[in-house]
């Protein structure tokens, strides 16, 4: 019996780098993914707060407190406080289940600049005056809800604010800024080319490897039995 081994029209040398660039697209597009996720989920940063105000200015007392996942159907109150020199406390601004200005000098231009899910209790103080330099405290309590007990906690926060009548000429915050939005764009274009190069590089692959089945294909019927290989058992 006589068995005809003919040569397939795809090599495999032509195979194995197809492989590796259609690899490479996908480890290329997945971070791609990542990086898109990462810029747009939501997420909580304990930034700390801004310190100098420009009178006349609106000015944001940053207060942040990051919870868990499952922590965050806890009960929160928040309690703002203004702290003169040698001096009790004097309370200015509360939340407790829904934000209230108390009476002081601030009532009226004290206004509530937090998030929905109570992880930002900041709030703003308008029509900053010079009079509103000092120390504010933010003092964050938590009652949490568990399936076998009920666990509180507090966490505090000072502001040492600074009025000055004209604004600083410290740009070293809005370079950090642009730097970082030139590098994420550069990253951004960096794998969008890439992925266009890897595509171009298969469908150049798979032209060629159509075009030698193709050529294969044309080859008269006679000329193929030619190119089998004789096995006699």
């Amino acid at each position: 019996m006589t068995v005809s081994v003919r040569e397939c029209p795809i090599q495999l040398s032509q195979r194995i780098p197809n492989m590796r660039t259609r690899t490479r697209v996908i480890l290329h597009s997945l971070l791609l993914l990542v990086i898109v996720v990462q810029v747009s989920r939501p997420v909580c940063v304990d930034v700390p707060s801004e310190t100098e105000a420009v009178v006349g200015n609106p000015m944001k007392l940053t207060c942040i407190s990051c919870m868990k996942r499952e922590e965050v159907s806890a009960e929160t109150r928040v309690d703002w406080s203004y702290v003169p020199t040698d001096k009790e406390p004097i309370p200015i601004y509360l939340f407790d289940g829904q934000p209230r200005e108390l009476e002081g000098p601030w009532r009226g231009r004290l206004v509530w600049n937090g998030s929905k899910d109570l992880q930002d209790l900041s709030i703003s103080i308008l029509n900053v005056t010079m009079n509103d330099t000092g120390t504010y405290k933010c003092v964050v309590f938590r009652q949490f809800e568990f399936d076998c007990y009920s666990p509180s906690v507090t966490n505090s926060l000072v502001i040492n604010l600074v009025v000055r009548e004209e604004a600083s000429d410290d740009t070293t915050a809005l370079y950090s800024e642009i730097m970082m939005y030139i590098l994420l764009v550069f990253l951004t274009c960096w794998l969008l080319v890439e992925m266009v190069y890897c595509y171009r590089k298969i469908s150049k692959s798979d032209e060629q490897a159509q075009d030698t089945a193709t050529n294969y294909l044309a080859i008269p019927s006679e000329n193929k039995e030619n190119l089998g290989v004789p096995v006699t058992e």
